[in-house]
């Protein structure tokens, strides 16, 4: 449980922090259509760094229903291919890391799909 209050804590933190950089450090500097990859990156990693603070809540809460801690770490796991891949063509614009990116939303959709599972079984 604490992993992953601990993780989404991380994530959001990171979140800010790379959100501030974009609209400061990189406007100007990267064609808008990047920045705009940038926030959508920014976006979906605060969006599942909340998700991760729900994982351990519900880790507190039925910490015996499995797929909850699994959840967590498959959604960790789209945070990095999705929101990475992003941040990476943002900066870099190779096209070819795009390819990466769909890996990370289906490891999001697979997260909150489990998560969905684990509820139905809990409640």
């Amino acid at each position: 449980m604490k992993t992953f209050v601990l993780l989404g804590a991380l994530n959001a933190f990171l979140a800010v922090a790379l959100g501030a950089f974009g609209a400061h450090g990189l406007e100007g500097k990267i064609p808008d259509r990047y920045l705009e990859i940038w926030k959508t990156a920014v976006q979906y990693q605060m969006f599942h760094a909340a998700g991760l603070l729900v994982v351990g809540l519900l880790l507190s809460k039925a910490p015996n229903v499995g797929l909850i801690g699994a959840a967590g770490w498959v959604m960790l796991a789209g945070i990095v291919l999705f929101s990475g891949s992003l941040y990476v063509l943002s900066v870099t614009q190779l096209k070819p890391l795009g390819a990466i990116t769909p890996l990370g939303g289906i490891a999001f959709l697979i997260a909150w799909v489990m998560i969905g599972y684990a509820a139905l079984k809990w409640l």
